[in-house]
């Protein structure tokens, strides 16, 4: 009798264990699988996102996403997303063919054999009556998608192109024509006059050869909207540019003691973003960090810039010697920042070869 209560208790016992082992899987929950994105202009890419939330009890993986034609390019998470954790698939779509449209994506995962689906559908038109969304940036007679620009992770030699999209709200054509480029900059108009109601392009190249310095390199540039034009803080449209410094020939030896820089806030490390409150009855809110070297060489920080004069910063000191700390200080203004073009962000260059860029993004609450 003891003996078959022990092989069904083994029995129940190993039921248990399978039907545990059946339940312990991942679980991709998309938030919208089906999107409608309205009035698209006519060969101005749009990128749609889809959030979704592993709500399994394992690890969930994206092997590959299949978009249903070759004007989709997709982008998703290459790693694991935990239990309980989010992430993001995105596609941008070329819009190069006038009419409705209905895409889809192919998601492959980890949780079965069978993809996935998401759609998303909208009409490609020559011209929409409303800009607000696609071109946020008003003028008066033009519209711009952005006027913030900026050329991340630039090495010596680079070139990189970005554009910048000019909606013509002009009864009658426009010639787009930017003032005070610096020489490192090149501009080139296409179509050279747009069209009434027509979108055209700015294709800004960056020469990194005539760079100023490592780190940081900011300028305004301006948009003339008439002959004649004169600069103001309305056409004004901030150029950032982040060069970085060469680390050639560096022995593996060398790599292994070289200096590493690590930002902590109550010795807790910190990521890319932090969060500071803004007191309502104050100006002004300061956030102090700890920058320590944990390399086996000096750590110099070469340079530690902002990205708008809505932040101040300071550091205690730029030669951190190994295993030692400094203290860096943020202050933010709560007037400024209502008037700035982009985010408060902090970059610091130093001579890190694995880290040589090190970027803080500050969220205000």
């Amino acid at each position: 009798m003891k003996y078959i209560s022990i092989t069904y208790l083994s029995i129940v016992a190993g039921l248990w264990l399978g039907v545990a082992r059946v339940n312990a899987q991942p679980r991709m929950v998309v938030d919208t699988p089906q999107q409608k994105v309205g009035e698209m202009l006519w060969q101005n890419p749009k990128t749609v996102t889809f959030t979704f939330q592993n709500k399994g009890n394992k690890p969930l993986l994206i092997s590959e996403v299949h978009p249903s034609c070759g004007c989709i390019n997709v982008d998703f998470p290459r790693h694991a997303i935990p239990a309980g954790k989010s992430g993001t698939i995105t596609a941008t779509y070329d819009a190069g063919m006038l009419g409705s449209f209905y895409r889809e994506l192919a998601v492959y995962t980890n949780v079965q054999d069978a993809p996935l689906y998401l759609s998303f559908q909208g009409r490609v038109v020559e011209s929409a009556l409303d800009y607000d969304g696609d071109f946020p940036i008003d003028l008066g007679n033009v519209r711009l998608n952005t006027n913030y620009i900026e050329f991340d992770d630039v090495n010596k030699g680079d070139h990189p192109v970005v554009e910048l999209q000019v909606a013509n709200m002009e009864h009658g054509t426009y010639t787009p024509q930017l003032m005070h480029l610096p020489e490192y900059l090149t501009a080139e108009y296409v179509p050279a006059i747009i069209q009434q109601g027509r979108v055209g392009k700015i294709r800004l190249t960056l020469n990194s050869e005539k760079l100023f310095l490592d780190g940081l390199n900011q300028t305004s540039i301006y948009l003339a909207r008439y002959m004649g034009d004169k600069v103001s803080e309305k056409n004004e449209i901030v150029v950032s540019a982040v060069l970085l410094p060469a680390f050639r020939n560096l022995t593996p030896e060398r790599l292994a003691t070289a200096p590493h820089i690590v930002l902590t806030d109550n010795e807790k490390q910190v990521g890319s973003d932090i969060t500071v409150t803004m007191d309502s009855k104050k100006n002004k809110v300061t956030k102090v960090l700890n920058v320590t070297n944990t390399g086996e060489e000096m750590l110099t920080v070469n340079a530690v810039q902002v990205f708008n004069r809505a932040m101040t910063v300071s550091l205690g000191d730029r030669n951190i010697p190994p295993h030692g700390s400094t203290k860096l200080k943020i202050t933010l203004s709560g007037k400024e920042l209502q008037r700035a073009k982009n985010g408060p962000r902090l970059l610091l260059i130093s001579n890190d070869p694995r880290q040589a860029k090190t970027m803080l993004n500050i969220n205000v609450e």
